[in-house]
């Protein structure tokens, strides 16, 4: 079974700084892309930032500057370092990850999986 576990949430005050973590695990032959999602209260969810297995980054404009997406490839965690948190950045955060995984009959096959979501929460 393959899975997206996510770590790092909780209460900051307005200003500060959050990292979270997501870790893959299971039978994945690879990883392509990597996000971080969130949704706030009474919001639709929306992608907060991306990255390709090569490094290549993309941002919401709302975070640009303050959000930092990275990754590990060798242990297959993707990052979120947040800094200069503000009470509109209160959310639950999800990470999502495109992989490949190799079936039971040896095919190769495209899945998109999603962690259970953390929630941060930034005071102001």
């Amino acid at each position: 079974q393959v899975q997206l576990v996510e770590s790092g949430g909780g209460l900051v005050q307005a200003g500060g700084s959050l990292r979270l973590s997501c870790a893959a695990s299971g039978s994945i032959f690879g990883i392509n892309v990597m996000g971080w999602y969130r949704q706030a209260p009474g919001k639709q969810r929306e992608l907060v930032a991306a990255i390709t297995r090569g490094g290549s980054t993309n941002y919401t404009g709302s975070v640009k500057g303050r959000l930092t997406i990275s990754r590990d490839n060798a242990k297959s965690t993707v990052y979120l370092q947040m800094n200069s948190l503000k009470p509109e950045d209160t959310a639950v955060y999800s990470c999502d990850a495109a992989v490949l995984v190799v079936t039971a009959t040896g095919r190769f096959r495209s899945l998109e999986i999603w962690g259970q979501g953390t929630l941060v929460t930034v005071s102001s």
